[in-house]
């Protein structure tokens, strides 16, 4: 079957399964799903945005609006976080790109656009200029520890998008200085000479040191865990889309040819690429998802005589979700199961989470040629 025609009746099933998860999950914010009930969380956390994006992506493909109603619901119930503002942290890229950034460029909201702008300020406030890092999560976030105001991580190189986003639309520079000079410090001290990456790397807050690297949500911290090197693909083809910086683009072909690599037979990753031992191992297809829209992305970057490789191991993911990690009836709320979360701390292991949900339909509709010259809401 042609790859158009497949996509397009991929994404059929994929939107009907969006309105029906509409029906029954309204304005929430979903987050994992459990016994085939999506949980639901609050308004501040890191997922928040992927369910109205969802809905978005959902709204601009077949003008449905109902799910653009439900978007706009959600984004207004956001604001409790940003005008709160203490417990947010580096993750308002993937918060408000999603629902704020998405609602601006379909319907030109203004309102939408000042609160994705109020997100980008919060954001750059979180930059170290002694080590040239954004500060990931505050104090009581990650497994209450007291001491990590030096700690970064590589799902960042997502969040800036939004940095790159306000630089545009404000005309300040500040923002693209901020968002490159991160990228710079993860190109050196988090992706390693074979294209895998650190989870976490901690530096000292006051000189801007690198002093470790922490396992994170990866088997130890000189494995490999699956997403990250899936954010890494996406976040620095993101980076070169904006930039057009070579250095960002070897990046993200660095870490795509590394996750290719190490891909078993049917193309679902396990959790970490580094494990002592696989048999047995969760899967993790929403590092797959995530990194068949960065490959597609990549591709679009590239001339198709180099391109090419990207989009069809994109297309080989996206198909293997489809066929072996895909519901797309009642059964369950998500559309995408056997995901994982946090395997070290025993956190939504072989469930569906909303962010594999989220991905697995940007990809289907980046394979209906749907995004342009740009990333969608990135």
């Amino acid at each position: 079957m042609e790859k158009q025609q497949w996509a397009e009746e991929a994404w059929q099933r994929t939107s009907s399964k969006i309105k029906q998860m509409s029906e029954a999950i309204g304005a929430g914010f979903p987050h994992a799903s459990q016994n085939g009930k999506y949980d639901r969380t609050a308004a501040s956390a890191w997922t928040s945005g992927f369910w109205p994006g969802l809905l978005w992506l959902a709204y601009r493909e077949e003008q449905d609006e109902s799910l653009r109603q439900l978007a706009e619901v959600c984004e207004a119930a956001q604001d409790e976080a940003l005008d709160e503002f203490t417990k947010l942290h580096h993750d308002v890229g993937f918060m408000w790109c999603l629902s704020s950034v998405a609602s601006y460029k379909i319907t030109k909201n203004e309102q939408s656009k000042q609160r994705a702008l109020k997100a980008a300020s919060i954001l750059a406030g979180r930059f170290n200029p002694q080590g040239s890092f954004i500060r990931a999560w505050n104090s009581y976030v990650w497994r209450n520890e007291e001491h990590n105001e030096g700690w970064a991580i590589i799902d960042c190189m997502m969040n800036i998008s939004l940095l790159f986003w306000a630089s545009e639309e404000t005309g300040d520079a500040r923002y693209r200085h901020i968002a490159m000079r991160h990228a710079d410090t993860v190109l050196k001290e988090f992706i390693r000479a074979d294209g895998s990456v650190y989870h976490i790397v901690c530096f000292n807050a006051e000189t801007g040191e690198r002093e470790s690297a922490l396992g994170g949500q990866g088997y130890s911290p000189d494995s490999a865990w699956a997403r990250g090197v899936a954010w890494a693909i996406y976040g620095m083809a993101i980076c070169y889309s904006y930039t057009k910086e070579e250095r960002y683009l070897r990046a993200s072909q660095k870490t795509a040819h590394y996750f290719m690599a190490n891909l078993p037979e049917d193309h679902i990753p396990y959790w970490d690429f580094r494990l002592p031992a696989y048999e047995g191992a969760p899967r993790d297809a929403s590092a797959a998802a995530i990194a068949a829209s960065g490959m597609l992305l990549l591709s679009e970057l590239l001339p198709a005589d180099q391109g090419g490789m990207y989009e069809r191991c994109a297309l080989r993911l996206v198909k293997a979700i489809d066929r072996q990690c895909a519901c797309y009836d009642s059964g369950n709320e998500a559309i995408v199961l056997h995901a994982t979360g946090s395997f070290p701390t025993g956190k939504n292991i072989d469930v569906p989470l909303i962010y594999g949900d989220y991905f697995y339909a940007e990809a289907l509709t980046r394979l209906l040629g749907n995004s342009g010259s740009r990333q969608m809401f990135w």
